[in-house]
Formats: C-alpha cells, structure tokens, sequence
C-alpha cells in the first residue's frame, strides 16, 4: 500500500481524536483538490523552491520543476541537501501501520477516536493488506472510518463496509454534467454506492466541498436533500439512521502544492469562491427543513 501522510490527533476525519492515513492515488480530479500530491498512485517528487540553495546535487537545477513533471513517471532518483526536493508516497505493510497507529491508543480511546483512512482514494487501494489493516484495527477495538468519494466498483465497496463502522462519503454536486466537468467523472457510480451504503445499513456521513459557483446554490442544496431522503430503509426493511451533513467551506489549500508538483492549480480559471456566513446559514437552514442536520466541519 502506497501512503503519503499520516496525520496524528486529526479532529475533523471522524469522531474524536484520530490518526488519519492518506492513500496515493484518486480517480477523480476535482478542480479544487487540496491534495493534489494523492492524484498519481506512484510515489512523486515534490519540490519546495524556498528551501533550495541552488547547490545543484540534483542534477536538475535550475529546471527542478520542468524535469519534475516529466521525470516522475520514470521513477527517477533525485538527492538534495536541504530535503528541497521531497519524494512523496511510500510502500507500507498493514503490520507497519498497525504500528504506526498503536503510538497513539491511548489518546484514541480516552477521545473516542480512532484510525480514518482517507486519500486520494483509499478504495483504490483495496486489497489483502488493506483488508488485513481494517480487520485487525477491529480486533483492537480501534473505530474505524473511511473517507472517501465512493467512485469503486460495488464489490468493493460491500468489502470495505463490512469491516468499517463509519463512511465519511464526499458528495460533490448533484448534476452528472457539473460533475464531470468540475472532477472529471460521473457521479453515478457515487450515488449508486450511497444507494448501497444505505441498504446495507452502514454508518455514514455526508461531506460537502461548499464551493460558490459549483454547489453552494439553493437548487443543488435542494436535490442533495431529495437525495439523502430518498435513501430510505435497509435491506433488512429497518430504517436507516439520517446521515448528517458536514459542510467544508471551499479553501485554496491546494494551490501551493501545485506549484510544488509542478502542476496548475485549476488551469481552465473556473470561478471558485467560499461562501459567506448567510450563504452557509442559507444551506444548514435549507437542509434542516428536510429534517436533515448539516453544520460546518467534521
């Protein structure tokens, strides 16, 4: 399994304290990404201009970026100094992991926290050994959560389910033509999962990427509750516990780490803005009159 971060007492990936472990590689490409670094399931190489000394033990200077974006689909070595040039994503076992995450038990437990596996998209990485993680975090009695956009195909969704006790699902826009021009897919394959999620009776929340000009309009807030109502019953025939809502206010986060892959941050200059207070209150109000509740973070 390929991971390129793990971010210790995370308080917005889940309840309480956790460890959250961020997986190379993403299907989707959404026009806003804070981790555009996850997109490519390979390792890639990251470069930090303001810690560069220009001493050129790369053998790339004064091109770092030029020779980045060509050179990372060979796996090329590079060495620096002064960790200018940074490789991004490593190979990790679920044995090492598990070790990883033991560190910080007792913070878990006393918080109510737990391990969130997140990306990218961790269902991309769906395997023996990611399977083998999910299990044994179970027997250890560490909550397990799983953030992701749902775009896999429905066996591996129902895998994963039955060994995580909560989806955190990004739902982007509700119209399959925004869709695909603001992430570059479908969202078919998504709403169909959220579908499945829902019959098979499995924990979930909704996350909203609030975005003015993409989402945040009266008419998407209002399919997207028709949506989530529409989810009904499990399988079983036994109700479905509501989801909520976590909106995420729209951040240019992923800007920067463009420039450090040597790629452009929304190259088509699609007009991208994070909604005011009201509009937020507007969407939180909107979503409580379906008797659905949505506040900001999570």
């Amino acid at each position: 399994m390929i991971v390129f971060d793990i971010k210790r007492y995370a308080i917005n990936d889940g309840p309480g304290i956790r460890t959250t472990i961020f997986f190379k590689g993403c299907p989707l490409r959404c026009v806003w990404c804070h981790n555009p670094e996850s997109w490519r399931p390979q390792p890639e190489w990251l470069f930090k201009a303001k810690k560069c000394i220009g001493c050129n033990t790369c053998g790339i200077y004064p091109n770092q970026l030029e020779v980045i974006r060509t050179m990372n689909e060979e796996s090329s070595f590079y060495d620096c100094p002064t960790l200018a040039l940074e490789l991004c994503g490593k190979e990790w076992s679920a044995e090492e992991l598990l070790e990883e995450v033991e560190k910080e038990r007792d913070i878990m437990r006393d918080s109510g926290g737990g391990v969130t596996l997140s990306g990218g998209e961790p269902l991309r990485q769906v395997g023996p050994q990611f399977l083998h993680l999910l299990r044994e975090l179970g027997k250890r009695g560490i909550h397990r959560a799983v953030d992701t956009t749902l775009y896999a195909s429905a066996d591996t969704v129902s895998a994963v389910a039955a060994e995580a006790d909560l989806f955190l699902v990004d739902l982007k826009v509700m119209d399959p033509e925004k869709h695909r021009r603001y992430t570059g897919v479908s969202n078919e394959r998504i709403l169909d999962n959220l579908r499945l999620l829902a019959r098979l009776g499995t924990p979930y929340q909704i996350r909203i990427p609030l975005i003015v000009g993409v989402n945040a309009d009266e008419e998407n807030i209002e399919k997207t509750a028709q949506f989530i109502l529409s989810l009904g019953t499990s399988s079983s025939g036994s109700s479905v516990q509501q989801p909520t809502v976590a909106l995420l206010p729209y951040h240019e986060m992923g800007r920067d780490k463009h420039a450090r892959r040597g790629t452009t941050y929304n190259p088509e200059g699609i007009e991208l803005s994070t909604p005011s207070d009201a509009a937020i209150e507007r969407c939180i109000q909107q979503f409580a009159n379906h008797g659905i509740k949505a506040s900001i973070g999570g």
